[in-house]
């Protein structure tokens, strides 16, 4: 169980509601027959693995996907009672635990599968594959239809080994020219044709292609970044069908305030200097919580106006400038809506030359999560 108290102001919330309005929107877009998978890699992108899982399910994902055999196991331990699929690579060891815990596991060489099948004696539970197709992704995935076949000749003579899925990834579905993504998805599509039997899920789109098109939907989807409400691109922005909603905001408070003569140094270095005399608030947050050096000069919000970053980033801490005395106490939101100013995850982003993504999974385990929403409990 995770510590329910929390003495240091700076903590991340999550709206556990606003994932489920995702979910729920986003199976509107795409039909109640295409099955919806729930991307929870990385610790659910940063939002916690375990509760956005529990929220997806509830919202009426059919399925979660991680990125490692740790992350899937975690989640099974954790009470997740639900398919999870490994979409990364997992040593031939964990085959036999994955079968165990009822964990589907990605394959993508004969090779690979007939050690695991050799290796463990048999399985006491059947062991769930998805094979990958790499279609141009150039990552990991079988890439021909002989490849594909002697995957199936393993499974048709093992009755302790099904095929409940096959899947691909696309490079640039996030782009405006979909050249790409059209001749990744023939490619994929010509070789599902060449199995004699189709699996349970035949699954290609990410966030951004099924946001974009729902002719790629086919059985599942997976919901990514787009499952936090945060799109997968600017050019996705522009298009989306539905408003997503925000899940996530960074918060703390001023913990101390003092005013500065001009010409006084900031922080290490004393990299900044004040012009005039200055209010300078001191935010216990720092690079070691995510808050990264290069974002000095990022914008906070503080009495609900924007407040600039000043001098260099410590561990732990960082100064702002403030636009008038304000009192030890007063919440700042680094990350979020104050008033009617709002900072995203796509400022931070910009700023530091990277995407959302990165940002998200980049805010450290020590930032406590605090969930709200209907189902959401103070964790």
């Amino acid at each position: 169980m995770r510590n329910s108290i929390h003495y240091r102001p700076t903590r991340v919330t999550i709206n556990l509601d606003a994932i489920k309005a995702n979910i729920r929107n986003f199976t509107q877009h795409i039909g109640s027959s295409t099955e919806i998978i729930a991307v929870v890699k990385a610790n659910g992108y940063g939002h916690g693995d375990v509760e956005v899982a529990i929220a997806a399910f509830e919202a009426g994902a059919k399925m979660v996907s991680v990125a490692t055999p740790d992350e899937a196991v975690r989640l099974r331990m954790a009470g997740i009672g639900g398919d999870i699929l490994v979409m990364g690579a997992a040593p031939i060891v964990f085959a036999k635990k994955a079968a165990e815990l009822g964990i589907i596991i990605t394959v993508s060489t004969a090779e690979w599968l007939q050690t695991a099948v050799n290796d463990s004696g048999g399985f006491v539970k059947p062991l769930k594959i998805h094979v990958k197709i790499d279609s141009g992704m150039g990552r990991i995935g079988l890439r021909d239809a002989a490849s594909l076949e002697s995957i199936v000749s393993i499974v048709e003579r093992f009755d302790d080994v099904q095929l409940d899925g096959i899947f691909t990834h696309f490079a640039c579905a996030d782009e405006g020219n979909h050249k790409k993504t059209e001749e990744q998805f023939a490619m994929f599509m010509d070789l599902v044709q060449t199995l004699p039997e189709k699996p349970r899920l035949v699954h290609a789109s990410n966030s951004a292609a099924a946001l974009l098109n729902t002719d790629y939907g086919l059985d599942a989807v997976r919901f990514g970044i787009s499952l936090y409400g945060v799109a997968p691109s600017d050019y996705v922005a522009g298009k989306l069908p539905f408003q997503l909603e925000r899940s996530l905001q960074i918060e703390s408070e001023l913990v101390h305030v003092k005013l500065l003569e001009a010409g006084s140094p900031i922080s290490y270095g004393g990299t900044y200097e004040t012009v005039e005399d200055e209010w300078i608030g001191t935010i216990p947050i720092g690079y070691a919580d995510g808050l990264r050096r290069g974002l000095r000069g990022q914008e906070v919000l503080v009495g609900g106006e924007r407040a600039p970053i000043v001098g260099t980033i410590c561990m732990d801490q960082c100064m702002v400038k403030l636009p008038y005395k304000m009192p030890i106490g007063e919440k700042v939101m680094l990350i979020g809506c104050q008033g009617k100013e709002e900072v995203t995850m796509e400022e931070w982003a910009e700023r530091l030359g990277t995407i959302p993504y990165e940002i998200a999974v980049s805010i450290a385990e020590r930032v406590p999560r605090i969930y709200i929403g209907k189902d959401g409990q103070s964790t």
